[in-house]
């Protein structure tokens, strides 16, 4: 494997195509190669892959550009577009046809389509025949005046047997030529195709190394061939592991969320999504798996790399994107889940409310659109007891202690944490009960739950005044029920 050392040479480039959302297996890729370049002091550059007219789109483009912003990851050139640079295309493609390395092909697809059922119906596999490969110039006069439109094909070399890549992450590979035909580089209406622009663009842009997913392997062959062809040096190769579902198939969208945008909805945060994005196909040598962009650059080498597939864990995800929301800054959380918390109604609460609702309640995040549904404690006179936890409002000394609970509270001059935990630690001793059989029964008194921040943290946040409403109209509504 090719030891690699910091250069200014290198240079490395992520190219999505416009055609669809930003999804997790292009994340990791942009991921890499943000890492690659900043790990041996190179440059990144953005290309958009646009030439499918039909498809591409500039939403699209502007999303992958706002979506690889949110996560972090910055280009030191671009966008470059290739739909701006199809004379280029043609400019190369015309050399090949001049120095004999590829053809003009007339065949039409339902010439192809019987030309393919027929070597199905042989047992052999399907290829291009090359019947193009020899017309005369009176043979392709005759398919013009037809109408015909031709598009472009490489001419494989009749003197080699196989193309070999070094490839960084997997070693040396090798690929036959008795696999391929005489590809397509250029379409009838003038697009090139993928195998082709890409390799002028990688060429006249410095590329020196190319990192990208596994399911790109079958195009290097046909790659380094046109590089060789153009007789240019071709870019080293790296091709990480595929990402999977669960069920070891290829990650989709029946196995849930797969687009960066849709992960920004449901409120995961770009440090954890680039933290487990790292962890799919890359690992420390230590084994650790909490890591800071800046520890992941410092951290990165290509020998890490895995080629061995990666399974997608949504469950370690959302522990990793909990952790990171229990450890940032309280303030920016509280600015990310108050549109969650508005969308859900709650309206017309000051910031540093807040923010101590948050702070005592982002413990039971996975992600911040969860929130909604551990607010609703905090407002209201009135508490709704949930299934199951009015048995403990059932103890016969309940009334008693909420009565003295009240009592307390009321007399009390300050009321925020500590001293309601000093009221809880008097009414222990004076009481003589068990921790459970004095709290649990005022949190649902208070709260309605069983489960949730510390009493003290909620009765603060509530106010003397909506605490002690609430405990009267339970203790209204156990003196009814009695």
């Amino acid at each position: 494997m090719t030891e690699l050392v910091e250069s200014d040479n290198i240079k490395v480039r992520f190219a999505p195509s416009p055609t669809g959302h930003l999804h997790v297996g292009g994340a990791r890729t942009a991921l890499f190669n943000y890492l690659f370049a900043r790990r041996y002091g190179g440059r990144l550059l953005l290309r958009i892959e646009d030439t499918d007219r039909d498809r591409s789109s500039v939403e699209f483009e502007k999303e992958i550009i706002d979506d690889l912003r949110w996560l972090g990851i910055h280009w030191d050139e671009g966008p470059i577009r290739q739909s701006e640079r199809f004379d280029l295309y043609r400019e190369y493609a015309e050399k090949l046809l001049r120095e004999g390395k590829a053809y003009f092909c007339y065949c039409t697809p339902e010439e192809l389509e019987a030309e393919r059922q027929k070597q199905i119906a042989e047992g052999k596999p399907p290829r291009y025949s090359g019947r193009c490969r020899t017309l005369t110039d009176e043979q392709k006069r005759l398919f013009e005046s037809e109408g015909r439109r031709p598009v472009i094909r490489f001419r494989l070399p009749d003197d080699r047997a196989e193309v070999k890549v070094k490839d960084l992450v997997r070693g040396e590979v090798k690929f036959s030529i008795s696999a391929l035909d005489d590809f397509i580089i250029m379409r009838s209406d003038g697009i090139p195709t993928y195998n082709f622009a890409v390799v002028v663009d990688d060429y006249l842009m410095g590329i020196t190394d190319v990192l990208r997913a596994e399911e790109h392997l079958p195009n290097t062959p046909k790659q380094v061939l046109i590089y060789e062809a153009l007789g240019w040096d071709v870019p080293r190769f790296a091709h990480v592991s595929m990402i999977l579902g669960p069920d070891r198939t290829k990650l989709s969208k029946r196995h849930g969320a797969t687009s960066i945008s849709e992960y920004r909805r449901r409120g995961f945060l770009p440090e954890a999504l680039v933290n487990y994005l790292a962890l799919l196909g890359w690992s420390s040598k230590d084994s650790r798996e909490l890591f800071t962009m800046e520890e992941l650059i410092d951290r990165f080498s290509v020998e890490s790399l895995s080629g061995s597939p990666a399974v997608f864990d949504d469950k370690k995800l959302l522990w990793m994107n909990g952790h990171y929301i229990r450890s940032a800054d309280i303030d920016r959380i509280t600015k990310l889940c108050i549109p969650y918390l508005e969308g859900a109604g709650y309206g017309g609460v000051d910031f540093e409310r807040w923010k101590k609702i948050i702070l005592v309640t982002r413990d039971y995040l996975s992600t911040l659109s969860e929130i909604p549904e551990h607010v609703g404690i905090f407002f209201g006179e009135r508490v709704e007891v949930e299934r199951g936890a009015e048995k403990y409002l059932k103890y016969p000394h309940v009334p008693l202690i909420i009565r003295e609970f009240i009592r307390r509270t009321r007399d009390a001059e300050k009321l925020d944490a500590d001293r309601v935990l000093d009221i809880l630690r008097g009414m222990l001793k004076d009481f003589g009960l068990s921790g459970r059989k004095l709290i649990m029964p005022l949190r649902v008194a208070i709260t309605g739950r069983t489960k949730g921040p510390e009493i003290y943290n909620i009765v603060e946040i509530l106010g003397k005044e909506v605490t002690i409403k609430r405990l009267e109209n339970t203790y209204k509504e156990l003196n009814a029920d009695g």
